[in-house]
């Protein structure tokens, strides 16, 4: 840097001011002593050479001569006033160029910053971020390194240039690069291969940057600049590389968020096929743990099913049947999401709905019959004509405890539940007339004070055998 502007700052330019002039001709009349300024090659810039033995003074700029006062004794006084100058002349300069490249890192950032605001994959925004690196910092090789949660790992996730390993892996605390991610501060290595901490590879490393992706919490992973050739990488450039880093590391948190929301917005359309809205916004946003795995819990299970609907079947065409009966399941499963119920199966026209699982309700018997009311009234606003006359639905509601969570085989699985409750509330849907509902003890127990019901009695049911209470809600 010295060197460069040393080549800028022109003894004869500073000399030819008109000011300079004035006062190296003022002091040369006053003193009575000729003077000759020569720059560092020996060329005359100001006055001429005397014949007479004279001595010679250097004019400096910083340790470095950049001309010559030659005269009397007294000249040394002038030497030292443009030795004063030329070093003036150079701050100004500096600091001009430092203004400047202040300038130029802003605008680059900024722009830079515009072009990561957009990027919303995170492989994209590390990839951006090394292209960008290596256009403002002199590099033949540069990769982005993230922290794979899963496995512990600084994994290459962009890369660019002959230096780059697809292959390495890193651990926290490994190599430079694991070095700067467990420090969190950013290093210049000038010699890298004789650093202890040099992981060898197939391409040689000579110059390198490692700079954090730090957000304002956490590190993420590291940036890596590097070049085959030594270079002299300088503190300019270690800031360019952190800043270059910052901005990468916010850019890629973003993207990461916005994946995750992505990844959040599937599985939420997912469950919302089988959950209510509620429920399934509870689920993603439960703090604790909502697990699928099989556990005994107490639930309520409506079971639901048309009245003769097979003969029914055989006055229409299958694909008015499936037209009539996506109609119909689309209303009953509004109804039972209203009520927080999640929808466990459809077996042909039937119709199994859990309330309690996999998130606990606990009002879970009351939901289930208002549900089941509810179902019976909407069948009977239908729009379709046939379906209202046709679809005549008992419904069987029981409950305790039973195991609920994933259930099958590696291949498939289904979110149900076993247990002899689920067989009652079964037994209980196919012994219901038309528009009626039909509650075990347990059930009517627990809503007795809520709703209006009538005792039904023992009942013998199939695949039971004791008899079972039974009680009607009358609505």
């Amino acid at each position: 840097m010295m060197k460069n502007l040393v080549n800028q700052i022109s003894l004869k330019r500073l000399v030819d001011k008109k000011e300079v002039t004035a006062i190296i001709n003022d002091i040369s009349d006053v003193m009575k002593m000729p003077l000759c300024i020569q720059d560092a090659e020996g060329r005359v810039v100001l006055g001429h050479v005397s014949n007479d033995s004279l001595n010679t003074y250097p004019i400096k700029l910083g340790e470095q001569v950049i001309g010559w006062i030659i005269g009397l004794e007294n000249t040394a006084i002038v030497a030292s006033l443009i030795t004063y100058l030329a070093n003036q002349e150079f701050e100004k300069k500096t600091l001009a160029r430092e203004t400047l490249d202040r300038y130029k890192e802003i605008n680059l950032l900024y722009n830079i910053s515009g072009k990561l605001s957009i990027c919303l994959d995170f492989n994209a925004v590390a990839k951006l971020v090394i292209d960008e690196a290596t256009k403002l910092i002199q590099a033949d090789s540069a990769s982005a390194m993230l922290l794979d949660e899963k496995t512990g790992n600084l994994e290459i996730i962009a890369a660019l240039g002959k230096a780059h390993d697809p292959q390495l892996i890193l651990r926290p605390g490994v190599g430079i690069a694991g070095s700067v991610f467990q420090t969190g501060r950013a290093e210049i290595l000038n010699d890298v291969e004789s650093d202890p901490r040099f992981v060898l590879s197939a391409n040689p490393i000579r110059s390198l940057i490692c700079a954090p992706l730090k957000t304002q919490n956490v590190v993420m992973g590291v940036l890596n600049i590097s070049s085959g050739e030594p270079i002299n990488y300088t503190a300019q450039d270690l800031k360019l590389a952190i800043a270059l880093a910052s901005q990468g590391a916010s850019a890629i948190e973003n993207a990461l968020l916005h994946a995750d929301k992505l990844r959040q917005e599937r599985i939420k359309s997912n469950l919302e096929r089988y959950l209510s809205t509620q429920l399934v916004e509870a689920i993603l946003e439960a703090k604790e743990d909502i697990s699928l795995a099989p556990a005994k819990r107490d639930i309520t299970l409506l079971f639901s099913d048309i009245r003769d609907f097979t003969t029914k079947c055989e006055e229409l065409a299958p694909e008015a049947i499936v037209e009539y009966l996506n109609e119909y399941f689309t209303h009953m499963v509004e109804v039972i999401f209203s009520r927080g119920g999640t929808v466990n199966k459809f077996v042909g026209d039937m119709i199994v709905a859990m309330f309690g699982a996999p998130s606990r309700l606990v009002d879970s018997e009351k939901r289930a019959i208002e549900t089941a009311i509810e179902m019976q009234k909407r069948i009977k606003t239908i729009s379709v004509p046939w379906i209202r006359k046709n679809f005549i639905t008992g419904i069987g509601i029981g409950g305790g405890e039973v195991v609920v969570g994933n259930v099958g085989s590696p291949q498939h699985m289904d979110y149900t539940a076993i247990g002899d409750k689920v067989n009652i509330a079964s037994r209980l849907q196919s012994i219901a007339k038309g528009e009626q509902i039909l509650v075990s003890r347990k059930i009517y127990e627990a809503t007795q004070n809520l709703f209006e019901f009538k005792e039904v009695g023992l009942v013998q049911v199939k695949g039971k055998k004791k008899p079972i209470e039974v009680f009607e809600v009358i609505y």
